[in-house]
This record gives C-alpha cells, sequence and structure tokens, in this order.
C-alpha cells in the first residue's frame, strides 16, 4: 500500500470543510506541544480550540473514546490553564517536578476508572449510533475492531498524561510518548491521515519534552 492509498485516497470522499477542520486542529494541537515544551501557559488556549474541533471530528468517524478524552482535554485545559497561573511567577511559565506516590495512585486510579468507562460506552454504541433508541439494536462488544479497542486503551493513557501535566509532572511526557505512538496506525485505518502526521510529529516532540522537562 503506498503513501496516496494511506493518507490521499481517504479524503476523496470528505467535503471540503472536513479537511479543513482537520488541518486547523492539527495546526493548533502541535502548538499546543510546542508550548508545553517550553513550559508556556499558551499550551491551554492553543490546547483548547485543537482539542474542542476533535470532539466534533472523532464523533463524526465513531471514534468514541478518543471524542471523549478530547472532551476532558477541553475541561481539563482550564483546569490546567487555571493552576499554571497560580503558580507561575510571570504568568506565562512554570516550574515542574516529578510525581510523588499518591500522585501515582491516582494516576492508576485514572487509568483503570478510564478503560472500564470507555468500555462501557462502546457497550451502548450501537445504541448511540442509532439516535439512542433500541429499535433492532443489539449491545455488547462485538461490534469492536482493533483500532476501537486502541482507542479504549490510548484513551486512559492520554487521561492520565493529561492530568499530569495539568499538575506540572515530569512523567506526564511518558504518557504522551506510548499513547501519540499508538495512535499513528489507528487514524491511518481510520482514514485522518493528517492526524496521524500529527501523532507522528507528536512523538517526537513528547520525548523532547520529556528530555526538556527532566533537565530543568
Amino acid at each position: 500500500m503506498n503513501f496516496y492509498e494511506l493518507f490521499l485516497r481517504p479524503y476523496e470522499s470528505y467535503e471540503t470543510y472536513q479537511i479543513v477542520l482537520e488541518a486547523v486542529a492539527a495546526i493548533f494541537g502541535l502548538l499546543s506541544v510546542y508550548f508545553s515544551i517550553k513550559k508556556n501557559i499558551w499550551v491551554y488556549p492553543t490546547g483548547i480550540i485543537s482539542t474542542a474541533l476533535y470532539v466534533y471530528i472523532l464523533f463524526k468517524f465513531g471514534l468514541l473514546g478518543d471524542m471523549m478524552i478530547n472532551f476532558y482535554y477541553t475541561v481539563m485545559s482550564i483546569y490546567g490553564w487555571i493552576l499554571w497561573a497560580k503558580s507561575s511567577e510571570d504568568q506565562v511559565h512554570v516550574d515542574v517536578s516529578w510525581a510523588t506516590k499518591k500522585e501515582w495512585l491516582y494516576a492508576s486510579l485514572l487509568f483503570i476508572l478510564s478503560l472500564l468507562l470507555v468500555t462501557v460506552v462502546y457497550y451502548y454504541k450501537p445504541f448511540i449510533d442509532n439516535h439512542f433508541s433500541m429499535n433492532n439494536v443489539t449491545l455488547g462488544l462485538d461490534h469492536l475492531d482493533w483500532a476501537n479497542w486502541l482507542d479504549v486503551l490510548t484513551t486512559a493513557i492520554f487521561l492520565v498524561g493529561m492530568w499530569l501535566m495539568a499538575k506540572r509532572k515530569i512523567e506526564n511526557w511518558v504518557f504522551w510518548i506510548i499513547g501519540d505512538f499508538i495512535c499513528i496506525p489507528m487514524m491511518i485505518y481510520k482514514g485522518l491521515g493528517i492526524t496521524s502526521v500529527q501523532y507522528l510529529v507528536f512523538t517526537g516532540m513528547a520525548i523532547i519534552g520529556y528530555i526538556e522537562w527532566k533537565k530543568k
């Protein structure tokens, strides 16, 4: 399978506004990661634009887990914005630290709860897709493909990563690296070529972010 079939052919069936929305969301997503590496509070306003757009995009493509996590990102970005503003002396940059044992416990609970929550959502996906009607609907998980299961996993990974970032913990980058790498083939499979390239760039940027935060 060549580059055209992987990244460009799916867009032949898309409307122009869908392509534009995905491109804009990807650009603001890259800006958000850049500002995060710099420990700059602009990570949040740029991130909010990206995640809000992806809520709509991912819902349209049936990735409910990623849709939920982007909605969570949007809400969490407001929370993180407030925390960073309070802890910043110049209202722009912040100090970072390693997570404590207590914070790792909270992170583990968030991970498990997220796995359970997204699995339940997928269980009811036939009901949701049928416009919240049970007519001729069979509930279950048999309809899930490998991309949906990866969606469940990455949702939990990103949930923890976002929470640790809001707390300005260096380990947040480890979760972004793992989650971003997993998302590359998932987005290609779902026909979101622009987003798959974004996650490839995200992986590299997350590695740089970990190195930079660890130094300081």
